[in-house]
């Protein structure tokens, strides 16, 4: 376990730098071990990184098809024993009506985990559905309250938000680094085919940075998802959101990349022929 205070040195040392912050979301053991070898700076781990590398869309990680929190528990066990100095934070199901959140939280600072992130999230739901969620208790509010417990334990917060009123809220709950989502990552095999624009994208983590700096002007605000899939869109995008700190890359750090590499090995073993 990395101190939260040693995190956000290193964070606020990468910035003065001129460098992004990049936060690399990990459904395996060796994502993690060569993102760490390839420079991220923080490595989250949650139950969409398991059905994602299965060849299942992220979003499988809001069905329920099993117990996010137990998942990410099995999943320390093959990605803290491998990764030697990056801050591992853990995707938190905060809505748990299961869980003692102050003991579970003990818990993962116990098996090594530096932080937290809110995932699965019903930010990422919407229409009916989640009206419904947020009048029965399984609301965005017991996210805000997720962080607030964690920062109160003094753990690295790093949560999800979805728009200005979120941002707000979670950095009044003491959140170190806000990530701003603009919905599912485009591309690939099992990649969203309907998102924002980038110039909307671009304009909706602009409106998030600014209300979370309104509250708190030292947190970290890094982009995520929508249109932000490749290093060049994500280093044009930054260059146009002044205040915008980093990336944090899941599908576009490890499904893509290995969609490409896996198929491309395939296709040059195939194009060997046998001697005559």
């Amino acid at each position: 376990m990395i101190p939260r205070l040693e995190i956000v040195r290193r964070l606020a040392n990468q910035i003065s730098l001129g460098r992004p912050i990049v936060g690399c979301g990990a459904g395996t053991g060796i994502t993690a071990k060569l993102a760490e070898s390839g420079g991220a700076d923080l490595i989250v781990i949650y139950n969409s990184g398991r059905y994602r590398m299965a060849g299942r869309g992220s979003l499988a990680g809001l069905m329920p098809y099993g117990d996010a929190n137990a998942i990410v528990v099995e999943m320390a066990s093959e990605v803290l024993p491998i990764v030697r100095d990056t801050p591992i934070l853990a995707g938190v199901c905060g809505t748990d009506p299961f869980r003692s959140m102050p003991t579970f939280l003990r818990q993962l600072r116990e098996l090594g985990f530096s932080g937290i992130q809110n995932f699965p999230t019903v930010g990422l739901i919407d229409g009916v559905f989640r009206e419904s969620l947020e009048a029965t208790g399984m609301s965005f509010e017991r996210e805000v309250e997720l962080i607030r417990l964690a920062h109160e334990m003094d753990l690295f917060t790093s949560p999800y938000v979805f728009d200005a009123v979120q941002a707000r809220a979670m950095v009044a709950a003491g959140a170190d680094q806000i990530v701003a989502h603009v919905g599912l990552t485009i591309s690939g095999s099992i990649g969203a085919t309907a998102a924002l624009t980038l110039d909307e994208a671009i304009q909706r983590v602009l409106a998030i940075a600014s209300a979370a700096r309104q509250e708190r002007d030292d947190v970290f605000v890094i982009c995520h998802g929508g249109p932000f899939d490749e290093p060049e869109v994500v280093g044009a995008a930054l260059r146009r959101m002044p205040g915008v700190q980093g990336f944090f890359g899941a599908s576009s750090i490890e499904r893509l990349p290995v969609e490409r590499a896996v198929t491309r090995q395939t296709q040059m073993f195939k194009e060997l022929r046998l001697a005559d």
